[in-house]
Formats: structure tokens, sequence, C-alpha cells
């Protein structure tokens, strides 16, 4: 076990926390436009999705920057938005268009997956019809899953707009157990090309986002960026994988972590993937790009370093071996964003973003990127906040307690 400030001195003494300071000065950069970047011309941009998560950050990027925004959506997340007491993302002067991604349905229908209680409204607008004969000078897909609904949309697209910028994921490699992997690595493969099931374990959600990238390739051959992003963290994220790490250390304490301090791990800001995205499009950037990060390794160490120093609460940190938190009844599924960097994930969090750092990506700091998304939290109403966390918890304090105990007994 080492306490905060020995913990943070030998973050300091391995270099990990200069890295981070160094990283504070693109993060200001960043908050203020990247001045450092070319502008360019002002341009048009439409973003598929764009009120979740990664599409509001897009959208926030191209503003600032000096272009202008069309959404298009089924408008329901506004609504679940709405009925939460919580603002919209969608800022004045911002065209949304409601419709469906898929070609035969309409923005209802979406509604209905999501609340039977719905009402259809026979004039909602079929599939993509609010699309046609409009022109984009470039389209960011955020929401595109599988190759049937990204083939309709770059297709449709196609003839009115110069750039289809596609977010996939580093879930499209078929093997983890590589470190250093880059974008030449073998892709995932489905077994039934056609699904448009994730499956129980999302075994197909790799395979698919690999086809989504060719069917936009095949419809804008030359003129499409695929992005590459592992685990994307800051606000508004409601994957609840991040916010459990700062959350954790500012209930203070001594805290369980799964692995070695060395262990790397790779995230990226959703503010710096989306302004990296926006960049893309102003540069006229195309080609296949893996965007986690950051640009050195980062440790576990360190980024609980970076969670710590903008916390108020103050932790201690104890690593137990995966092997013993196995046999206590612990999943290390409970422990989001670590992997094991060892076997068959050797590389998931090893994987070679230089492309993406030569063509102007830059990452912020873990602190930087602790303090928007708990600022994020806090703004949430209270019943939400308790919906952020991961559920059920690693453990709860008890049981952390409990194993602790039986960590010093093995360890003798």
């Amino acid at each position: 076990m080492i306490t905060r400030r020995q913990f943070l001195g030998t973050s300091l003494a391995a270099g990990s926390l200069v890295a981070l300071g160094a990283q504070e000065a693109r993060a200001r950069s960043a908050a203020e436009g990247t001045p450092g970047r070319t502008r360019g011309a002002p341009k048009k941009i439409l973003i598929l999705g764009g009120t979740g998560f990664l599409g509001p950050a897009c959208m926030e990027a191209a503003l600032a920057r000096g272009h202008s925004v069309t959404l298009f959506n089924s408008g329901s997340s506004e609504e679940r938005r709405k009925n939460a007491g919580r603002p919209s993302v969608v800022p004045e002067g911002v065209e949304v268009l409601v419709g469906n991604r898929d070609p035969e349905k309409t923005a209802d229908d979406r509604r209905l997956q999501r609340d039977p209680q719905v009402k259809p409204d026979p004039a909602s607008p079929k599939g993509l019809t609010q699309l046609q004969g409009k022109k984009w000078d470039a389209v960011i897909d955020t929401s595109g899953y599988f190759p049937r609904i990204v083939k309709a949309s770059a297709e449709l697209l196609a003839p009115n707009a110069a750039q289809y910028v596609f977010i996939s994921t580093i879930s499209v490699y078929a093997h983890n157990d590589k470190p250093n992997m880059d974008e030449s690595g073998e892709l995932a493969v489905l077994a039934d090309p056609k699904t448009e099931d994730f499956g129980a374990s999302f075994e197909n959600y790799g395979g698919g986002k690999a086809l989504c990238e060719a069917a936009a390739e095949a419809a804008m051959p030359g003129r499409v960026s695929n992005i590459r992003p592992g685990y994307i963290v800051g606000k508004r994220d409601g994957s609840r994988r991040f916010l459990y790490w700062p959350w954790r250390a500012g209930e203070g304490g001594e805290m369980i972590v799964p692995g070695t301090p060395d262990d790397p791990v790779q995230v990226i800001d959703v503010r710096d993937l989306g302004e990296w995205t926006v960049h893309c499009i102003e540069q006229g950037i195309v080609g296949v790009y893996n965007a986690t990060g950051p640009e050195k390794t980062l440790t576990m160490q360190a980024m609980l370093a970076g969670c710590q120093s903008a916390v108020v609460g103050e932790a201690s940190f104890t690593w137990i071996a995966s092997a013993f938190l196995g046999e206590q009844g612990v999943g290390l599924e409970a422990f989001p964003i670590w992997a094991s960097p060892e076997g068959e994930t050797a590389g998931f969090h090893r994987i070679d973003v230089s492309k993406a750092v030569k063509n102007g990506l830059e990452f912020r700091s873990v602190a930087d990127t602790v303090r928007s998304t708990m600022d994020w939290y806090a703004s949430l109403p209270g019943e939400i906040q308790a919906q952020q966390l991961p559920e059920p918890l690693p453990v709860t304090r008890e049981g952390e307690a409990e194993i602790l105990k039986l960590w010093r007994e093995h360890k003798g």
C-alpha cells in the first residue's frame, strides 16, 4: 500500500506526471480553440448523431472553430434529457434534422425502441429523406454500427459532401495480444456479415465496425477518414467506466487497484477526439488512424495520480494481483478500463497512435480530463448521478476491506 504523498512522489520520480503536466499547455491551447492549427475557410459540417457523447464534442469543436453544424438524429436523446430536467446540448443556431439512419424506418421507430408508450406521428419523416438534395463540406458519422446503415448514408451523401469521417474503434482488430499494433493490423471478420446483432458479449461489434469502414470507403473512395479510438472518456460519458476511478479516489481510504502500478492504459478525452476530428476536416486528412492515447505510455499509477490530484478526497492505493482477486470472486471486468498487459490483452492498451499524432492529434492531461468529468458529474441531478457509476461496483467498502485484509495475510 502507498499513501497519497508517496504515490504522487513516486509518480513524479518516474516522470509520469511530468508528461501529464507537459500536456497542460496543449490542453489550454485546445480549450482556446487550438489556435496553433490552421483553420481555413468555414465549412458546413453534418453530424450523424450529435447529442450523446462524442457528437456534442465534435459540434462544440466545430462551432469554436467558426464552422456551421447540422445534426441528424431521431431526437430521442434530447427528449430524454428534457424529461430528466437537464439542459439541451444543442445551442441556438444549430440546425437539427430529425430522421432515422435506417432508410426503411422513421424517427418514431427509434423512439419506440426506447419507450413503447410513444405514440407514432404519421408525419414522422422516413429514413434519410431529410438529407436528400442538401450539401455539406464534410460528414461526421458518430452513430454507424452496421454496414447496411453506413452504406445507405454514405451513398446518399457522396454526391453532396467532400469528406466522410467515420468514427470506428480499435475493436476492429482481430487480436489484442500484440503490443504496438498499427493500422495495418488484421481485422475482425464476422461469421455472418449481414448480422445486425452485437451478440451477447458484443463479439460482433468490432467486425461490424470493420465492415462499416469498408462500406464508407466503397461509397466515397479516397474521401473517407476512418478514425479508430479506444476508450473515449470525459464529460457526458454515460458508459460508467472512467468515472469510477476519480469517484472512488474522491471517496478516500484504501482502495484496490488490479495488476501493478506499471500496467499501461490508453484513454482519449472526448474533447481531444472531437477537436482532432474537426482538424481532419479542415486539413482534408483521409485514411485510417488509431486515435487512442496518450502519445507516450500512461501507466495506471500515473492515471490514478491524475485522478487523485483533481479530487478532494485522499485515497491510498493497493495493487492486488489479478489472479488473487479472481480467487476472491471479484471479476476483473468489474474494474473498468484496466486490462491485463499479458496474454490475450497484452496489446490492448499499447496501440500505436503515432500516425495520428504526426497528423496533429494532441492530448490533454489526465487531471484536466478528471476535472471536466467530475464537473459534469456534479452538474447532474442526484438521481441521475447514481446511474453514472458502475453497477454493481467492483466491491462494497466492507468487501474491499475484507479483500485487503486477506491480501495482507497472503503477502505474509
